[in-house]
C-alpha cells in the first residue's frame, strides 16, 4: 500500500531576489538568482516523504537535463516515479517557475508548465493502479484540468482520499463537485475562486463558499501568518500559525499540504494533521528554495512539542 500519490507538476525554479516588485516598465537591479527543484506536486511528494509517507507521483517531465535531475532526486527521496513520463522526442522541456522573492521573505511566481500540460487523461487511467493503491490522493492545479479530474474520479471510485489544493486558482470548483474530500487553498486562491474577499470575518465566508461549490467534507484555508482555518458544514476552527521568521515563503503551502496528507494517511483526524501541516509550513520559510525547505519529521515534531511546553 502507498500512504500518499501526488498527481502532480514539475517546475525547476528560477527565483530572483530583489527589494521589491518592479513597477510595469521598470527594470531593476536583483540581489542574487539561485537554482531549485520545484512544483506544487514535486514539492508536495516530498513533504509527504520526508514527513514517513510512502508516496509516489503520477506526472510529465521533458526529456532534458532538468527532467534528469528530478528523477534524481526522486529516486534520492524514495519517492515512486514509475508513472512519471517523460515527454521523450518532445520539443516540450521540464516545466519552469519564475519566483520573484522581496527582502521580506513574501513572493510571486509565474509558472510555464511545458511538459506539465502534456499529461492527459489516458495518461492518468494508465496510472490508475498506482492511484488506487494510496490512501489519500494530493492534486493541484498546475496540470491540465481534465487530467486532474480524471485523477479525482478513478480515487474516489477506489475509496482513496482526495486532497485539493486549488493553486493556481484556474479551475471552476463546480467540476470537482462529489470528488474531493478536502480542498486547501490560500486567502488569494479562495477569493479568486469565491468572489469573496478573506479580510477577518469574509475567511470563514470563503471557506464556508468553497465548500458549499465542491462538496467537500471540510475546507482547509491557509492564512499565512494567520494560521490556518478549518471550517465543515457546521464548525469552524482557527489554529494559530507558529511564530518564525520569513526568508522565503517558496514552498511554504506546499509543505503544508505533503504534510497534512502524510498525517491523514496514517489515520490522524483532520484537525491533528492540519496542526502537523501548519507547523511543517512554518519550517519552510525558514530557509531559502521550494525543495530545501521542505521539512523532516524530527524537525516538524519539535517544533510541535516546543510549542506543547511554552
Amino acid at each position: 500500500m502507498l500512504d500518499v500519490c501526488v498527481v502532480g507538476s514539475f517546475m525547476m525554479d528560477l527565483v530572483v531576489r530583489a527589494r521589491r516588485r518592479p513597477d510595469p516598465g521598470e527594470t531593476m537591479i536583483g540581489s542574487s538568482f539561485e537554482m531549485f527543484l520545484g512544483g506544487k506536486g514535486f514539492n508536495q511528494a516530498v513533504a509527504a516523504a520526508r514527513s514517513g509517507a510512502a508516496t509516489a507521483m503520477v506526472g510529465t517531465l521533458g526529456d532534458d537535463d532538468f527532467g534528469a535531475r528530478f528523477r534524481a532526486c526522486l529516486t534520492g527521496e524514495g519517492i515512486d516515479a514509475s508513472a512519471v513520463r517523460s515527454a521523450v522526442g518532445s520539443v516540450t522541456g521540464t516545466g519552469v517557475g519564475l519566483p520573484l522573492v522581496e527582502e521580506t521573505g513574501e513572493n510571486s511566481i509565474v509558472v510555464v508548465p511545458r511538459a506539465n500540460h502534456e499529461l492527459t487523461p489516458a495518461d492518468v487511467r494508465a496510472a490508475a493502479a498506482v492511484i488506487e493503491q494510496a490512501k489519500v490522493l494530493l492534486l493541484q492545479l498546475e496540470l491540465p484540468i481534465d487530467a486532474v479530474l480524471e485523477a479525482a474520479a478513478v480515487a474516489r471510485a477506489a475509496g482513496t482520499t482526495v486532497v485539493l489544493n486549488p493553486a493556481p486558482a484556474v479551475a471552476d470548483l463546480a467540476e470537482f463537485y462529489g470528488l474531493v474530500d478536502y480542498v486547501v487553498p490560500n486567502m488569494a486562491e479562495a477569493s479568486q475562486l469565491t468572489g469573496v474577499g478573506c479580510e477577518g470575518e469574509g475567511a470563514v465566508q470563503a471557506a464556508r463558499a468553497v465548500l458549499a461549490a465542491t462538496g467537500a467534507a471540510a475546507v482547509v484555508l491557509t492564512l499565512g501568518a494567520g494560521g490556518a482555518l478549518i471550517a465543515g458544514d457546521t464548525s469552524t476552527d482557527l489554529l494559530p500559525a507558529h511564530q518564525v521568521t520569513c526568508v522565503d515563503s517558496v514552498g511554504a503551502g506546499d509543505a503544508f499540504c505533503g504534510a497534512m496528507a502524510a498525517r491523514l494517511a496514517e489515520g490522524a483526524g483532520l484537525a491533528e494533521a492540519v496542526a502537523y501541516g501548519n507547523a511543517a509550513g512554518a519550517l519552510a520559510v525558514l530557509r531559502p528554495g521550494a525543495e530545501p525547505s521542505m521539512p523532516r519529521r524530527t524537525d516538524v515534531e519539535q517544533l510541535l512539542r516546543q510549542e506543547d511546553c511554552a
